[in-house]
């Protein structure tokens, strides 16, 4: 499918979502099985322009309800062919003890299957997944919820998992370590901390350490963190850069607000044409933090988030 028909498409479903909101409503209400029952789509997403992957993290439909199936209409309804993943809904899925004190026995144990039932299920949609975050890699977590971690991972067929950047260097080794052993990548996020030398420690420790660099955190912290040294970044580390977060934030000095993109300082529009002059092969999550506006929904600022990214591109 054509840039240009899929963008037609897009806009013409979230223009369905937003009149129809009511009876989407309807839908959650009335529990999975109806959307389960529905969940095919006429035409495929494409959001990949000029070889520039833009996709989204799922922690964007949070205000969102939803289970696995859900989820994946959001997806497609926004126009997004590629993801990172968070845990909850495909864990869920997958039979997830409710009782907290049994996860980490369930995760060390748990099948496959569902997650590769999963993987099936977003690419008959037209949705790959690039990037898995369950929260079971931090340093309470024990080696065997990091292993699954990681077998979740390829089972959905991604090449990395994301956390955060750890405070102590012994956990990232740790996280590297075993990541070295699957051979899946740790794409560690920052937040305002991040500096151009904050992941040093880490990506010197295993080859399969990697930055999930936040452009819009980076920007936010000030100081050093300026448009050219985050660019200059992106081109320096590129080949340690498993995926992108993108949002719109002003820096440190204008306030440092999540905005709707084209609204703050992070330089989303360099960053997508370097993306594309270098060709790059970095996945963009969108992440949808700003106020969402009375009478839109996630799906359809996720939207507007992408035909920003589309139109950037020049697509």
């Amino acid at each position: 499918m054509t840039a240009e028909k899929n963008y037609s498409f897009s806009a013409s479903r979230r223009s369905f979502l937003v009149k129809g909101s009511l009876a989407s409503a309807g839908f959650l209400i009335g529990g999975t099985s109806a959307w389960s029952q529905s969940l095919f789509f006429s035409k495929n997403p494409d959001s990949k322009f000029f070889g520039v992957q833009i996709g989204v993290i799922t922690y964007s439909y949070r205000s969102m309800p939803h289970d696995v199936h859900q989820l994946l209409k959001y997806i497609v309804n926004s126009g997004i062919s590629a993801v990172e993943l968070m845990g909850e809904s495909v864990e869920d899925y997958a039979g997830k003890p409710a009782d907290k004190t049994k996860v980490a026995e369930w995760r060390a144990t748990v099948a496959m299957d569902k997650f590769k039932e999963v993987r099936k299920m977003f690419k008959k949609a037209g949705v790959s997944i690039y990037a898995y975050k369950p929260s079971a890699l931090g340093a309470n977590n024990t080696d065997a919820e990091i292993e699954y971690a990681m077998r979740a991972a390829k089972a959905l067929g991604a090449q990395s998992v994301t956390v955060e950047l750890p405070k102590d260097p012994a956990q990232s080794l740790r996280l590297g370590t075993i990541a070295a052993k699957h051979k899946v990548y740790v794409g560690y996020h920052a937040h305002t901390q991040a500096t151009d030398t904050a992941w040093d420690v880490a990506l010197n420790q295993s080859p399969y350490n990697s930055m999930n660099l936040d452009c819009g955190h980076y920007i936010a912290a000030g100081g050093n963190n300026t448009k050219e040294s985050l660019l200059a970044l992106i081109q320096s580390r590129h080949d340690r850069i498993t995926s992108f977060h993108m949002k719109d934030r002003k820096s440190k000095e204008n306030g440092a607000d999540n905005l709707p993109w084209g609204e703050g300082n992070t330089p989303i529009k360099e960053i997508l044409n370097l993306l594309k002059e270098k060709k790059y092969n970095i996945p963009v999550s969108i992440e949808l933090e700003y106020k969402i506006p009375e009478g839109s929904d996630a799906v359809n600022e996720v939207g507007k988030c992408l035909a920003f990214a589309r139109q950037a591109l020049g697509a």
